[in-house]
């Protein structure tokens, strides 16, 4: 009987145990493939050593990548509306701490990419070496 108690606790652990990294199954961006690395020691990605924090850098992913400083840690991005066709809107817009869809103006969280809609934004792996952030997938 205790064997078969273990079992089942056994299980019942196992199967309750998950990846801690979010989904990035969407139906509306493609899977583009992203290697970046931005030096936070030139101009223009210099507001990324402070605090909520924010830049857009284009012509990676499918609408660019935004990068954000979260304070904890850095969070990146894709520009793309997450619940919109890839081709239907520009990139997005950085409003403060939320990037804004330029088609239907939800707003999301830089902090945790979460949002009104079905899909929160799309978010890729950062590593932060010195001043120089990596972005990747």
């Amino acid at each position: 009987m205790k064997k078969i108690c273990l079992l089942i606790l056994f299980v019942s652990v196992l199967l309750s145990c998950s990846d801690s990294e979010r989904s990035n199954k969407n139906p509306y961006l493609p899977n583009y493939s992203v290697n970046l690395s931005i030096d936070m020691n030139l101009p223009a990605y210099s507001n990324l050593k402070f605090v909520s924090n924010g830049v857009i850098v284009p012509n990676n992913g499918a609408k660019g990548i935004i990068i954000f400083n979260a304070g904890s840690g850095y969070n990146a991005f894709d520009a793309a509306c997450p619940n919109q066709d890839v081709n239907s809107c520009v990139a997005m817009t950085i409003d403060g701490i939320n990037a804004v869809c330029s088609c239907d103006k939800t707003s999301y969280s830089l902090f945790t990419g979460l949002g009104g809609k079905d899909y929160p934004l799309k978010q890729y792996k950062v590593q932060v070496s010195g001043t120089v952030i990596h972005v990747y997938n």
